[in-house]
């Protein structure tokens, strides 16, 4: 088995890119994703694979040898396979999928992201999406790339249970969003305890520290308030998503 021990590989700076250049990702229609968990995951929702990659010493754990099944890997030295990987500790495999065979859902409850920054935030609130069986997530380009790979590690296998689609135009995605849209606000809002909608609903989330815009505020149908103890001025933007997601699943379940 031939192994890669070269930096300047074509291939090695292909992934290195793909890594690290969101519009890279976008021209190419192609997502790197490191892990046994998460390549796992995007195998088995039937992302079409072009590249398994392995790193030599990742070739000789067990776990990972049982993964690949019947795919040939390039295996690359453990100091190349650090160059293209983005963790700390290299996880020893990653791989290349094609992103167009990601399908976007038109039912069930959907996430509208405003200017949310931080990839852990918008890795959080995949998570919380896909665990409280939200149907799409919509991201403005100011958003952290969903498809990076913090924002992967951070969603645990999330993208893979949800339609994602990440948009130049919010507004218009929520001018074409068949269902009742709803904004969360500190106060005056209609507590979220209370809050009665029927049919699908879409929830729009702002930037950490602003919030949702005013433009994009005043297309929502209804403002919702989170009940907080006396003093808290608000919610990390993850933890509030995670709340309301919640709050309308077991509504929906009971």
């Amino acid at each position: 088995m031939t192994v890669i021990r070269s930096r300047d590989n074509p291939r090695v700076k292909r992934w290195a890119r793909l890594a690290t250049d969101s519009k890279f990702r976008r021209s190419e229609g192609r997502v790197f994703i490191e892990g046994p968990h998460l390549v796992e995951e995007a195998l088995q929702a039937g992302l079409k694979l072009h590249a398994l990659i392995l790193s030599e010493s990742g070739l000789k754990r067990k776990a990972i040898r049982q993964l690949i099944g019947q795919v040939e890997p390039m295996v690359l030295a453990d100091h190349v396979f650090g160059i293209v990987a983005d963790a700390d500790t290299p996880p020893g495999i990653a791989a290349e999928f094609e992103l167009s065979s990601v399908t976007t859902q038109e039912s069930g409850t959907a996430l509208f992201l405003e200017g949310i920054q931080d990839p852990g935030n918008v890795g959080a609130i995949l998570r919380s999406a896909a665990a409280f069986g939200a149907a799409e997530v919509v991201l403005d380009r100011a958003c952290a790339d969903p498809w990076s790979p913090k924002v992967l590690r951070a969603g645990m296998g999330g993208h893979f249970r949800l339609g994602l689609r990440q948009v130049a135009d919010l507004s218009k995605a929520l001018a074409e969003f068949a269902g009742t849209t709803l904004c969360t606000v500190s106060s005056g809002g209609i507590p979220l305890s209370e809050l009665k909608v029927q049919g699908r609903i879409g929830w729009i989330f702002g930037a950490e520290g602003t919030g949702v815009s005013e433009a994009l505020a005043r297309r929502a149908a209804m403002k919702v308030t989170i009940a907080m103890a006396p003093g808290s001025e608000s919610l990390n933007v993850a933890a509030a998503a995670a709340i309301c997601l919640y709050e309308t699943f077991s509504r929906d379940e009971s």
